[in-house]
C-alpha cells in the first residue's frame, strides 16, 4: 500500500505536468531556482568541512533549524499549498492508518521541497565527514530532520484543515503572506545586519537550539566530532522522541479528518442588509460602484493591491536610509497613482461569468465603466494626495509640490480612463474568484504581457506633458512650471478620463458577448 501511495503520488504529479505545459514550464522555472539555491548551499556545506568546529556546528544546526520552522509555518500561511494526496480523497478507502501515515509521509518527499531539503540535509555528511563516527551520526541527523520537516509540515495542514477550507481564513492568508514578500528586501537587510553585528551571539544560540527539537537532529554529528558521545546520544533520543510525538499527533489528527472531513459551507445570514448598495445613488453607474468596492475590500485578488501600497512608503524609506539619498520617494506618489488605476485593466477579467449579470440586466457600457473607475478613484486619490503631501513635508520642499500632484493626478486620471478601454477590449489570465491571488491558470500568457507592456508604454506616452513640465521645473527651478503641471495634469487627465470611460462604454456596448465568451473560457 505504502509503494502504491508513491506511485499514485508521482501519477498524478506526472498527468499534472501533460495537461498543462504552462504548468510544466513553471515547474522547469522552480526546479532550476531550487536547483541553484541547493547547489549554493550544498557548496558551502562541502566547504564547511574544513571550517572551524564550531562555525560548521553553528551553521548546521540553524540552518537546520530555519528548515523544521519553515516546514511547519509554510503550511499555515500558504492555502494552496500541493494536496495531490489529501487524505480526506482517502475517506471511502479502508487503508490502514500505519500504511497511509507511512505513504503520505514519503509522498511528502515527493517534490522540489522534498527532495532539496533532502539533498541539503544529506550535504551535512559531508561537512561531518572528518571521521567515520560523525559522517554516520550526520545521515542519521539528517534523516530524522528531514522525516520531522515532512511530518511537522501534516500536523500542520492537518490541524488546519478546517481553517484551509474557510473561505474567509484564504483570503486572509493570503493577503497577509504578501506582506513579507513585500518587505523581503528590509527583513533580508535587517537579518544579515543583525548577524552580522551579533557573530558572538550566534555559536551560543546554536548550542541553545541543539538542546530543541529544532536543533537536535542537526547538532547529533557535530556532538560526536566534539567527543561528546553523552549529548549526542541524548539529542538522538529528543529527536526521536519528538519524531514519534509528532507523527502520534498526526495519526490523532487524521483519524479525526477522517471521520469528520471539514466543511467548507456556509452558515445562515439574516437578510436585508445592502450594505454599499444601499448607500451609493439608485443609478447604474452607482450599483457598479457599490459592487466593485465590496469586491475592493473582501476579494484578496483586489485587496491585495491595498496591502501592497502602505507598504511603498516603508521599502523607498529603508532604501533611502541604507543609501542616505531619499529621491526615490519623489515617485511614491505617481507610482501608487499607477498601480491602484491600472489595477482595473483586467477588471471584466476578475468578474469571470459574474460579468453576466451585467449584460442580463442590460448595463450601459459607459455606466460599467464609470462605476468601475469611480470605485478606484474613491480610496486611490486619497491615497495620491497623502503621498504627495507626505513627500513634501518630509523633505521640507512645499515648492515641489505642485508639479508632484500635477504629475500624480495626470497618471490617476489618464490610467483609469486607459484601464477603461484596456478592460473593454481584452481579458486575460486572470486568478479565478475563491483561488490564491497567487495562482494563476493557464492561458494567453503572451496576450497578457503584450496588455500589459502596451498599455504601460501607452501611459507612458500619454503622461509626457505633465512628465516635461517636472522636469522643466527640475531644471529650471521656476516654480511656475509647477503650478502649470497641475493646472494641465488635472485638466488633461480628466480629459482622458472622460475619453476612455466614453470609448471603453462603447467598445464594452458593442463586444459584450465576446467579452463572456473569453472570460468563461480562462477557467
Amino acid at each position: 500500500m505504502v509503494a502504491h501511495l508513491l506511485r499514485l503520488k508521482l501519477t498524478l504529479l506526472r498527468n499534472g505536468l501533460r495537461r498543462s505545459p504552462l504548468q510544466l514550464v513553471g515547474m522547469a522555472f522552480a526546479g532550476l531556482y531550487a536547483l541553484g539555491l541547493v547547489g549554493m548551499l550544498v557548496v558551502v556545506l562541502v566547504l564547511l568541512r574544513n571550517a572551524p568546529h564550531d562555525l560548521a556546528y553553528a551553521a548546521v544546526v540553524l540552518g537546520g533549524s530555519a528548515a523544521i520552522l519553515g516546514w511547519g509555518i509554510v503550511p499555515v500561511v500558504a492555502s494552496a499549498t500541493d494536496m495531490t494526496l489529501d487524505p480526506a480523497r482517502f475517506t471511502t478507502f479502508a487503508i490502514p492508518m500505519n500504511q497511509m501515515l507511512a505513504g503520505l509521509a514519503l509522498g511528502g518527499l515527493i517534490g522540489i521541497p522534498g527532495l532539496a531539503t533532502s539533498v541539503v540535509a544529506l550535504a551535512t555528511v559531508v561537512t561531518w565527514s572528518r571521521a567515520v563516527l560523525p559522517a554516520l551520526a550526520a545521515f542519521a541527523g539528517a534523516v530524522l530532520g528531514v522525516m520531522t520537516c515532512v511530518v511537522i509540515a501534516k500536523v500542520v495542514t492537518t490541524a488546519t484543515a478546517s481553517l484551509a477550507a474557510s473561505r474567509r481564513f484564504k483570503d486572509i492568508s493570503a493577503v497577509a503572506f504578501m506582506v513579507p514578500l513585500v518587505l523581503m528586501g528590509p527583513i533580508v537587510a535587517g537579518v544579515g545586519q543583525g548577524i552580522s553585528s551579533s557573530a558572538g551571539f550566534l555559536p551560543g544560540f546554536a548550542r541553545m537550539l541543539s538542546w530543541t527539537p529544532l536543533g537536535a537532529p542537526w547538532s547529533i554529528a557535530g556532538d560526536v566530532a566534539a567527543g561528546e558521545p553523552g549529548a549526542a546520544a541524548l539529542k538522538l533520543l529528543l529527536s526521536a522522541a519528538t519524531l514519534a510525538a509528532l507523527a502520534w499527533a498526526w495519526k490523532v489528527l487524521l483519524e479525526r479528518a477522517l471521520v469528520t472531513p471539514p466543511y467548507a459551507g456556509s452558515g445562515k445570514r439574516k437578510g436585508g442588509k445592502l450594505g454599499l448598495l444601499g448607500v451609493m445613488p439608485a443609478v447604474p453607474a452607482g450599483a457598479v460602484m457599490a459592487r466593485c468596492l465590496t469586491y475592493w475590500f473582501r476579494d484578496p485578488r483586489y485587496s491585495g493591491s491595498l496591502v501592497v501600497i502602505p507598504l511603498l512608503p516603508v521599502v523607498l524609506l529603508f532604501q533611502g536610509s541604507q543609501t542616505g539619498d531619499y529621491t526615490s520617494l519623489a515617485f511614491l506618489a505617481p507610482m501608487s497613482a499607477f498601480i491602484l488605476a491600472w489595477s482595473i485593466s483586467a477588471d471584466v477579467s476578475y468578474d469571470n461569468t459574474a460579468f453576466a449579470l451585467h449584460l442580463a440586466t442590460g448595463v450601459r457600457g459607459v455606466a460599467d465603466r464609470l462605476g468601475r473607475a469611480l470605485a478606484c478613484l474613491a480610496f486611490a486619490l486619497p491615497v495620491v494626495l497623502v503621498f504627495a503631501l507626505g513627500y513634501s513635508a518630509f523633505t521640507g520642499d512645499w515648492g515641489a509640490l505642485p508639479g508632484q500632484l500635477g504629475l500624480s493626478l495626470g497618471v490617476l486620471f489618464t490610467g483609469l480612463g486607459l484601464s477603461s478601454v484596456v478592460s473593454a477590449r481584452y481579458t486575460v489570465a486572470v486568478p479565478l474568484p475563491g483561488d490564491s491571488p497567487f495562482k494563476k491558470p493557464p492561458g494567453n500568457v503572451g496576450q497578457t504581457l503584450a496588455v500589459q507592456f502596451g498599455g504601460l508604454v501607452l501611459l507612458m506616452v500619454l503622461v509626457l506633458p505633465e512628465a516635461g513640465l517636472l522636469a522643466a521645473q527640475l531644471v529650471t527651478g521656476n516654480r511656475i512650471f509647477g503650478w502649470i503641471n497641475l493646472g494641465a495634469g488635472t485638466a488633461l487627465g480628466l480629459c482622458l478620463f472622460v475619453a476612455g470611460v466614453r470609448l471603453g462604454g462603447k467598445w464594452l456596448d458593442a463586444r459584450g458577448p465576446e467579452l463572456l465568451a473569453q472570460v468563461a473560457v480562462n477557467r
